[in-house]
């Protein structure tokens, strides 16, 4: 397919996982891409296999917090590109220590066994630093790309699509940590919000609610005791994790024209495990 040839898409967190993967989907449909994120070393690496497919990309370290830092990317792709099509919003965190490192969630997930029992402890126990720190990168991070794209696109008089990443936890609130929980549920009612906005400068805006998808965010899973992965994989009716490719196809489409009529519409791609 060749749906965004001429067209330029900038993905934030681009170098890892979901938005590795929206990177180089929409470089195989002709796009232009931009890749966002704070690490440097892979994010070079997209850009470096885009390149090996005949694919045009830049790669822009973003601080997802940063204001300047967003306001830079979405420069990058018009001054690079000259047009800013479509934006996938898929920087995030699970919690303030989050670098994807399983050495680190297993830790964590050690740490937080004590909890399994009492979960009220976990309540009076939360470190407000780590909450602060998750709602700056998930919504604020997200508002920040959101705020700085469209006005490109309002500049440039073109119109355009966004994609954030919300999450099965934006509707089910067992899906992840108290933090991340309430930060994806933002999400998705700042893409709704925004959905009555933005329409006036022709700008559609979705999110993407993916369940458990196989990246180093859910590399927890795999850490957890035999019974509770067995449990845990039971309640997913397609019996498996996604790929960062499923998430990267429905972002593809709610981009395209092929999603003309869709705005202020969240879609979860979660073999089963949401169905709401």
């Amino acid at each position: 397919m060749d749906r965004y040839l001429e067209k330029t898409v900038v993905v934030t967190g681009g170098a890892n996982g979901i938005g590795r993967a929206c990177c180089l989907r929409f470089s195989s449909e002709g796009a232009a891409v931009v890749v966002g994120d704070r690490d440097a070393a892979s994010g070079a690496s997209v850009v470096e296999e885009i390149a090996g497919q005949g694919g045009k990309a830049i790669f822009v370290e973003l601080d997802a917090t940063s204001r300047i830092d967003n306001e830079t990317m979405a420069a990058a792709a018009v001054e690079n590109f000259g047009s800013l099509d479509a934006v996938v919003t898929a920087a995030g965190i699970t919690h303030k220590s989050y670098t994807g490192e399983a050495e680190i969630e297993l830790k964590r997930l050690k740490d937080r066994e004590r909890y399994a029992q009492a979960p009220h402890l976990e309540v009076i126990d939360y470190d407000i630093d780590e909450f602060r720190t998750v709602m700056d990168v998930n919504l604020i991070g997200t508002f920040l790309a959101i705020q700085s794209c469209a006005a490109k696109m309002v500049d440039l008089d073109s119109g355009g699509s966004i994609v954030t990443i919300a999450s099965i936890a934006a509707k089910n609130p067992n899906a992840g940590p108290i933090a991340y929980t309430a930060s994806k549920s933002a999400v998705w009612m700042l893409t709704k919000k925004l959905g009555t906005m933005l329409n006036s400068a022709n700008i559609r805006i979705n999110a993407i609610g993916p369940g458990f998808i196989e990246t180093n965010m859910t590399q927890v899973i795999e850490m957890m005791p035999q019974d509770r992965y067995d449990a845990f994989m039971s309640s997913i009716p397609l019996g498996r994790k996604g790929q960062p490719e499923d998430i990267a196809a429905t972002a593809a489409f709610l981009c395209s024209d092929d999603a003309n009529y869709f705005t202020g519409e969240i879609l979860h791609p979660s073999g089963g495990f949401f169905t709401g």
